[in-house]
């Protein structure tokens, strides 16, 4: 009640003064009584909420099965039971935690057949709810199972190694609330060279893959280099393959499951590609094999690309050898014994554009944000975000319609990073910007939400100075590794900043491994 009561004076712009019941980090029981202050610009539009909180001690027995969520009011207003007695010859009454139906249940079918299949959210707030539920929500092995129906296995799996240090129900509550959420700079050993930029990297469990890019000259590389983030002495290291592709930059890598790695496009020497090689990382022999597949998508180049399902390769627009933007989208299922490129057909498509990123959420679904994009006879910078969901029987791209305060979205920029979390947000950060932006600031939305709010998130530390798309990977699920700085045209790939999602026990105030 208190709050939808929050909820309501919030979007009709109105002061709410209440009392919820919070508790302390040691279970113990709180009133905090709130007030909610909206204030307003010359333009009338509320700019600016402030929050005041009182706590006061509750006198609640935990030891009871259940006990009221909210603190009744004392005064001489009617109580809604007085309302409707009116219309009810009897008023409703509290039933007795005797005769609670749920609570008759085993722990055994309350935990595997109601609470693994609530959000974590959800389950962090029955665990609240009574001293029964909040042993029950405490067990880890529940908390992976939420986790897994909430996020997907392959999510899951990326996260394991986080879990073995702080647990699934804090790395849970750590991911939906980012209250961990940090940046660090460090340094590796090791060397990629010769140097190069415009080169692409992708994570393969908690190792960071690197391939090919522009070196001197504008020569297109074809090297493949790998760091083992699990390594006490992380170092650069060349993977001796006994094939490779073409020698290209202006493409994409991307992970598709297990150790597969699968590359796509870009610039090679003879102009412009339209080619397709995966290859497994943990082979005796690591070899890039080509993909031969029917109807392959005009060659181009600073496309974007995502992978669905750990099997199919989704492409979307780029540019021609003509200097052409594009706007379409393909599928590649690379299970099929023939591989067919499959162009998704829509009745609307969003601007041509460059340079943009193409995230995964919610399994099926698509986040298409920024770029560069026609505009007329101009090319601009974007800052819209459009989705897609493959699953459906017609996909269509739809304009995300976002709301909140005005200019707190992403500034319009290409090149920059979008890192999808487990829980189906989208994290925006780097790139080229217009202005005098910073790459650092970083910008979250969750397209499933009923109306999508970007908001910006402040995170402490040492951030880069530059974050690019191609160059920047999530490990594990919880680490965005941002790969250098650069001065010129040399790129410093020892140095690199770290955004940690989640807690790291082991860490310290060593910058070096």
């Amino acid at each position: 009640m208190v709050v939808s009561e929050i909820r309501r004076c919030l979007n009709e712009g109105i002061e709410f003064h209440g009392e919820l019941l919070n508790f302390r980090k040691d279970g113990a029981p709180l009133y905090n009584r709130l007030s909610l202050i909206p204030m307003h610009g010359d333009d009338g539009y509320v700019t600016h909420v402030i929050g005041i909180q009182l706590f006061s001690e509750a006198n609640i027995d935990l030891s009871s099965v259940s006990y009221p969520v909210y603190k009744q009011q004392t005064n001489n207003r009617p109580s809604i039971q007085d309302l409707n007695s009116a219309s009810h010859e009897h008023a409703p009454k509290v039933q007795s935690a005797d005769h609670c139906g749920i609570l008759q249940l085993s722990d055994e079918v309350l935990a595997h057949n109601i609470l693994s299949r609530l959000s974590p959210r959800d389950v962090a707030s029955i665990g609240s709810v009574c001293t029964r539920m909040h042993e029950l929500t405490k067990n880890d092995h529940l908390r992976k199972m939420v986790c897994q129906n909430a996020w997907g296995r392959d999510a899951t799996v990326k996260l394991e190694m986080s879990t073995k240090m702080v647990g699934w129900g804090r790395l849970a509550r750590e991911l939906t609330t980012l209250e961990a959420a940090s940046w660090r700079k460090f340094t590796v050993g090791g060397r990629v060279e010769p140097s190069r930029c415009n080169f692409s990297a992708c994570a393969v469990g908690n190792r960071l893959v690197l391939f090919g890019g522009e070196g001197v000259n504008m020569q297109p590389m074809d090297d493949t280099f790998v760091l083992n983030m699990e390594a006490a002495r992380p170092e650069w290291r060349r993977v001796k393959v006994s094939a490779s592709p073409p020698g290209r930059w202006g493409h994409t890598l991307s992970w598709l499951n297990g150790s597969w790695l699968v590359v796509f496009g870009g610039c090679g020497q003879q102009g412009l590609l339209n080619d397709v090689f995966v290859l497994d990382l943990d082979a005796q022999q690591p070899t890039w094999r080509e993909v031969a597949s029917e109807g392959p998508p005009l060659p181009r180049s600073w496309h974007s690309s995502c992978t669905l399902d750990g099997s199919k390769l989704v492409v979307s627009g780029g540019c021609t050898e003509s200097g052409v933007l594009l706007s379409d989208t393909f599928l590649l299922d690379l299970t099929k014994e023939k591989p067919a490129w499959r162009e998704i057909p829509t009745s609307w498509s969003p601007p041509s554009r460059l340079g943009h990123t193409m995230s995964v959420y919610g399994t099926t679904k698509l986040l298409m944000f920024g770029g560069l994009a026609k505009s007329g006879s101009l090319r601009l910078r974007s800052s819209d975000a459009y989705t897609m969901d493959v699953g459906e029987d017609s996909p269509q791209w739809r304009q995300l319609a976002t709301t909140g305060f005005p200019n707190v979205g992403p500034p319009p920029r290409l090149d920059h990073v979008a890192v999808s979390l487990p829980c189906g947000r989208i994290i925006i950060f780097g790139g080229s910007i217009a202005g005098l932006h910073s790459p650092a600031q970083l910008f979250l939305v969750d397209p499933a939400e009923e109306k999508p709010t970007w908001r910006i998130l402040n995170v402490p530390g040492k951030p880069p100075k530059f974050a690019w798309g191609h160059s920047t990977c999530v490990v594990g699920g919880t680490r965005v590794l941002v790969l250098g700085g650069h001065t010129g045209e040399e790129w410093i790939l020892n140095e690199l900043h770290e955004l940690c999602l989640a807690s790291r026990p082991d860490d310290d105030d060593d910058d070096r491994y």
